[in-house]
C-alpha cells in the first residue's frame, strides 16, 4: 500500500492512497491544476483515479472537486450531508449527480483492491469522516478535522500499520495569536482541530509492536510550524503511559505547499 500527502494544511488538503491496481484520492482541496502535477511527481495520473473520498465541505477540503470530477468522471464517495453541504458550494460549480456514490460511517465499502472505512468524526461540517483503508492485513488511515478523540475514535484506529494524523495548532500560538475570539475558541473546540498536544496524546493510545509510521497532517499556517509539531508529538510519546518512544517509529511531518515522501508498506 502507498500513501502520500500531495498537499495538507489549512490551505488545502489532498492525499493520495492506493495499491499496485487501485488509486484513491481523500478531499480535492487543491486546483486540479497541482492535483494533476501531484499525482504526476509520484508515479500516477488522474486519469487512473478509481475514486475520491470526501471528508467533508469545507473549501479546503474540495475546492478542486468540480474540476477533477468534471475532467475525469471519478467516482466521488462521501456522506449525504456532506454531499448536500457541496451542492450549495458554488465556487465548486457542477458535477455530475450520477458520479455520487452515498456512503455511512461505520459501512464499509470497497473500491478496487482496497476496503474503505468511514469513521464519524467530530468537526463543524455537515457529517464529516475520516477513513480507515485496507488491503489484506495491511491498513492505513487519515485523520484530520476532529476537534477531540474518544474510545470509538481509538478503537476504529488499533493496530494500524501507517497513519495521517491532524497536528493542527500550538495552543499557545493560538492564544496569542491574531485570529479574532471566536475562530480562536472554534478551534479549540470540539468540533475544530486538534492540537499538537492531543495528537501526540492519540498517538500514545494507537502504538502497538508493528505500528511502522506516522505522518503528522493539517498543520495551521499561522498557529504551528512543522518543527513545533513534530518535537511536540515527540515529546508526548516520551511522556506517555506507554511502553514506546519515539525514537521508536519515523515520524514525518506532511509539507503544506508541496508533495511530501511517498509511504510505502
Amino acid at each position: 500500500m502507498k500513501l502520500c500527502s500531495i498537499a495538507s494544511g489549512s490551505s488545502g488538503n489532498c492525499i493520495f492512497a492506493g495499491t499496485e491496481t487501485t488509486s484513491l484520492l481523500i478531499d480535492t482541496g487543491i486546483s486540479g491544476k497541482r492535483i494533476e502535477a501531484g499525482l504526476n511527481e509520484i508515479g500516477h495520473t488522474a486519469r487512473e483515479a478509481d475514486g475520491i473520498l470526501i471528508t467533508h465541505e469545507h473549501a479546503d477540503h474540495i475546492s478542486g472537486l468540480g474540476v477533477m470530477a468534471r475532467r475525469y468522471g471519478i467516482p466521488i464517495y462521501a456522506t449525504r450531508g456532506t454531499w448536500e453541504a457541496v451542492l450549495k458550494c458554488k465556487s465548486v460549480g457542477e458535477i455530475p449527480k450520477e458520479l455520487f456514490q452515498e456512503i455511512a460511517p461505520d459501512q464499509d465499502f470497497t473500491v478496487g483492491d482496497i476496503q474503505v472505512s468511514p469513521i464519524a468524526i467530530s468537526h463543524d461540517a455537515a457529517m464529516p469522516t475520516a477513513y480507515l483503508l485496507r488491503q489484506g492485513r495491511k491498513s492505513m488511515a487519515v485523520m484530520t478535522d476532529l476537534g477531540m478523540y474518544d474510545s470509538y475514535i481509538i478503537g476504529k484506529l488499533q493496530n494500524l500499520d501507517v497513519l495521517l494524523l491532524e497536528a493542527n495548532h500550538d495552543v499557545h500560538m493560538l492564544q496569542v495569536g491574531t485570529y479574532p475570539y471566536y475562530l480562536k475558541q472554534r478551534i479549540l473546540g470540539e468540533k475544530g482541530h486538534l492540537s499538537n498536544e492531543l495528537s501526540g496524546r492519540l498517538l500514545c493510545e494507537l502504538l502497538h509492536d508493528n505500528f511502522k509510521t506516522v505522518i503528522l497532517g493539517h498543520l495551521s499556517k499561522e498557529n504551528n510550524y512543522e518543527k513545533l509539531a513534530y518535537e511536540t508529538v515527540r515529546l508526548e510519546i516520551d511522556m506517555g503511559q506507554n511502553p514506546y518512544r519515539a525514537d521508536d517509529f519515523p515520524i514525518h511531518v506532511a509539507k503544506r505547499d508541496m508533495v511530501s515522501d511517498v509511504i510505502e508498506f
